[in-house]
């Protein structure tokens, strides 16, 4: 094989980021002053209390969203107009994180989006302190727990492993390896009736240029261990529904992980007759969300059979086609919902024959944007626009069901406020709960501070914690 043939990292991985970090072994001296190596131009950056302890930075700097469990302490934190997720590690850890993280954006994976790794904290006594790694927060996202804390419908479950399966293969297809696969290290988007996953924690990964069988095999194994882990303590704090069977949702990981690689990644045989079939397999991968970029077709030795392997390229076939039609940024299965009504517009005002740009257009003014303007203030936090109108969608269908006729739909999503969205607020006390269990699992002994220090009133030389920033 020629040199040129082998392949080759996607060079938007190899420029994604300056940060280089090196090994966490390493014993190179920490920088002497505070550094900040932000992939955002928002100046708030620079105001924020990075001689603090993050587990003592004060209140009214602070979002306080469920957390997920992590063994680092977390925070998500106001800066500006923005809320970011503060992580504190070790500095190599943040580094490698980040630069990690920006790899995977540039190849525009779902993944939470790197902000800034700060290195070179010291307290006011000149005490080094952790690294922070710093990420957006993902507006609209859960951790796992926090979903299974609201009114879910009994297939949840179920529905989180389907996308951890898809987010799993894109990861693997892209040659990411990520040696620490659970639902605790991901953040779920409602998606219309399903969800979206999203990569947050990437300390174990490693970006390579093609992951060999065991190394992916190796990831499934633990993801399936670790989810039927966390699915036993789902049970045991009485948050997951009695009739879930732990161990058959972990072995649907593993089920729906091999379907979908098959599905993107086999070689068909078609006869010459059966061409046809090339476009059903296009079909098919566009339907899973899938792009095809390449066809490499070729004939079998024997002559008589011709051997079709598709290139994927990316998820997001229905939602980039949205995207040009009508400027939403939405989930896959919301863009395909939005895309149905849409058609359906198109088809109840008579304009197949119109331009399709023209009638999205229409359809954005008088259907969508009168629809999504109707969210209370207060849940315009709690739900996105485009799932927001996808159950309203489902809620219309089932009042015209259930009443025989067509109902407005100003009237259904009356209806669909004040019975069904109550269900996705989160109360203060619900959050507490969540973030109290999220930090027990925190091994930093700072993150059990009650209440923040003073600078004043602090004496690290006092605290034999201290010692834990250092490392």
């Amino acid at each position: 094989m020629e040199l040129n043939d082998l392949p080759q990292m996607d060079p938007r991985a190899l420029k994604a980021t300056s940060v280089k970090a090196e090994d966490e072994h390493a014993s190179s001296a920490e920088p002497q002053a505070l550094k900040i190596t932000a992939a955002s131009s928002n100046p708030k950056m620079f105001t924020l209390p990075w001689h603090k302890p993050l587990a003592t930075w004060p209140e009214d700097l602070l979002d306080n969203l469920p957390r997920g469990i992590s063994r680092h302490v977390v925070r998500f934190v106001h800066v500006g107009d923005e809320v970011y997720a503060m992580k504190e590690i070790t500095r190599q850890v943040a580094e490698r994180e980040y630069e990690i993280l920006r790899r995977l954006q540039k190849l525009e994976l779902p993944t939470v989006t790197p902000i800034a790794v700060v290195t070179g904290r010291h307290d006011r006594n000149g005490e080094p302190l952790e690294a922070i790694l710093v990420t957006r927060h993902l507006k609209f996202s859960l951790p796992y727990r926090a979903l299974f804390a609201r009114n879910l419908q009994p297939d949840t479950a179920e529905r989180l492993i389907d996308a951890l399966a898809v987010l799993l293969v894109r990861l693997h297809l892209a040659g990411f390896y990520w040696g620490d696969v659970s639902l605790s290290n991901v953040l779920f988007l409602r998606d219309a009736d399903a969800f979206s996953a999203f990569l947050v924690d990437a300390e174990t990964g490693d970006l390579q240029v093609q992951l060999t069988d065991g190394q992916r095999e190796y990831d499934i194994d633990l993801a399936r261990t670790n989810i039927i882990g966390e699915l036993m303590d789902l049970a045991s704090g009485r948050l997951l529904p009695s009739d879930v069977d732990e161990i058959e949702v972990g072995n649907r990981l593993v089920d729906r992980y091999h379907s979908l690689w098959s599905t993107l990644t086999d070689t068909d045989k078609f006869g010459p007759d059966e061409m046809w079939k090339i476009e059903q397999r296009v079909n098919k991968l566009n339907d899973l969300g899938f792009d095809v970029d390449e066809l490499e077709m070729k004939t079998a030795e024997d002559g008589k059979r011709v051997l079709v392997r598709p290139r994927v390229v990316d998820a997001g076939y229905a939602s980039r086609k949205l995207l040009r039609l009508t400027g939403l940024d939405v989930q896959e299965n919301q863009a395909r919902r939005l895309l149905n009504d849409l058609d359906a517009y198109r088809a109840s005002t008579w304009r197949e024959g119109e331009e399709l740009e023209i009638v999205a257009t229409d359809w954005m003014r008088e259907v969508y944007e009168p629809t999504v303007r109707m969210i209370p203030r207060e849940y315009r936090s709690q739900i996105e626009p485009a799932q927001f109108f996808h159950e309203v969608l489902d809620h219309r269908w089932f009042l015209a069901e259930k009443a025989g006729h067509d109902v407005p739909m100003g009237e259904a999503v009356e209806s669909y406020i004040q019975s069904v969205l109550p269900n996705y607020k989160l109360d203060d006390k619900a959050v507490n709960e969540l973030n109290a269990e999220a930090d027990s699992g925190v091994v930093d002994d700072e993150a059990n501070y009650e209440k923040p220090i003073d600078d004043d009133d602090y004496n690290p030389d006092d605290d034999p914690d201290a010692a834990v920033w250092s490392h």
